[in-house]
């Protein structure tokens, strides 16, 4: 369990090494409405290489939801100003009694908002899969249509009906709170996203990260992070060393990935494989 600076409890997971002790610390930050046991796979993965991994749920959403989903009053600001500043705290804390390394994974909207929370800047390498700036205007095609749609039309007449967003308006992931589903939908309507809205710019942490920062698109992943939307993230790292990665389902030996795909239990290795030889290239200490 995390407890947040606004006493907010958040269901978390730790996942150990099988063999020895840990070599590094990873902290997973998830996608919009991911539940942390979708990554639970590569959590496990990851400890039997020799981390020690922190999964953790956004308030709100898996286990730590509280009540009813339309009682709920959090915000995208709240996971990452709050939450995602507890998740870093406690990997911070074991990293720091054991002298390790700290890899940050973020998928999504764990990767873009990472920047936002206290103490990001001493993470010793930032790996994400499908994080962007999520702007319409970013997107190709019927894609920045349907983004539009979403943002102008979706969101704004289902979260009065229903007192939050459904699952199945996103394609079937968890529902939103009002709260997080209104914000999600302003950023989207905002050139620079989340870095635009000046109620963030106080904790606006990008340019203060100097570690490598390892950014993936999918190449059909297009509906949520295309590539011209990670180059806009990208474009926030300005002091880092950052690498821009592409991968195609082929490459794996699978048809479609899509925004979930590299997560999943298939191809899991063989992917998570090409994800993090280039990270633990770029930081030795990584892999011990």
């Amino acid at each position: 369990m995390l407890l947040a600076d606004d006493g907010r409890q958040l269901a978390a997971s730790w996942f150990e090494p099988p063999a020895g002790p840990a070599r590094a610390v990873a902290l997973v930050s998830p996608a919009t409405g991911a539940p942390r046991g979708f990554y639970r796979a590569f959590a496990l993965w990851l400890a039997e290489r020799g981390y020690a991994v922190l999964t953790y749920d956004y308030r709100g959403i898996g286990g730590s939801r509280r009540g009813a989903l339309r009682d709920e009053r959090a915000t995208m600001r709240d996971w990452a100003v709050l939450d995602m500043s507890a998740a870093l705290a406690a990997a911070e804390a074991r990293r720091a009694t054991q002298g390790l390394p700290l890899l940050l994974v973020g998928h999504s909207f764990g990767g873009n908002a990472i920047p936002f929370a206290r103490g990001v800047e001493r993470a010793d390498a930032l790996l994400a899969v499908g994080s962007q700036l999520g702007v319409a205007a970013l997107y190709p095609g019927v894609h920045r249509w349907l983004a539009r749609l979403f943002f102008r039309g979706i969101v704004p007449a289902t979260v009065p009906l229903f007192g939050y967003l459904p699952g199945w308006t996103m394609g079937g992931s968890a529902p939103l709170p009002a709260g997080v589903a209104r914000q999600w939908a302003h950023w989207g309507r905002t050139p620079g996203w989340a870095y635009a809205d000046p109620a963030m710019r106080e904790h606006r942490a990008a340019a203060g990260l100097v570690a490598p920062v390892h950014l993936w698109d999918v190449s059909d992943d297009l509906t949520f992070a295309p590539a011209r939307a990670v180059d806009a993230l990208a474009a926030q790292f300005r002091n880092a060393v950052v690498q821009r990665h592409h991968l195609r389902p082929a490459d794996v030996g699978m048809k479609r990935l899509g925004h979930f795909g590299a997560f999943r239990r298939d191809p899991g290795p063989r992917l998570w494989e090409r994800l993090l030889a280039p990270v633990e290239d770029a930081v030795p200490a990584l892999r011990g």
